[in-house]
């Protein structure tokens, strides 16, 4: 999955949005727990809706190929108990636009146990629906916070 999202902040503002746990925690869907435990490490914990089930995933947020403040490499992993297992990186890189950002990424996954039999189609369908919906709510928080 890509996507390109314009964000009326300058990249400065956006990465430290991005790398502020506290910020992000109140806008990724379904976010009950973020803890920094380095610049590159976070734990978290988000429970998400995929069809018929509620899953919680608990696990670790990874940083590297890290270029402040124009790209990086988000990766991700965590275990969702007896419904299996997901893990899935993220390439996001930031170009200034006058005042404002493009942020691109490229996004993949990867989900095993219960989850896999449930289906590519319905997986993706839902993490795009978040993903979308996640975009949304940063652009309008980060927006905000670059006008104070």
């Amino acid at each position: 999955m890509r996507g390109d999202v314009r964000i009326a902040a300058p990249p400065r503002i956006v990465w430290e949005a991005l790398n502020d746990p506290e910020f992000l925690k109140g806008l990724i869907p379904g976010c009950q727990s973020m803890e920094r435990l380095s610049d590159t490490e976070t734990l978290a914990t988000v429970k998400v809706k995929l069809g018929i089930l509620s899953v919680t995933f608990s696990g670790k947020i990874l940083l590297s190929n890290i270029r402040a403040p124009d790209s990086y490499t988000i990766s991700a992993e965590g275990q969702g108990g007896i419904a299996g297992f997901a893990r899935g990186s993220a390439d996001v890189v930031m170009v200034r636009e006058g005042n404002e950002t493009l942020l691109s990424y490229e996004a993949k996954a990867n989900v095993e146990g219960k989850l896999a039999q449930m289906g590519g189609k319905l997986i993706d369908a839902t993490v795009g629906k978040l993903a979308r919906r996640f975009f949304d709510d940063f652009n309008a928080a980060v927006s905000e916070r670059a006008k104070a």
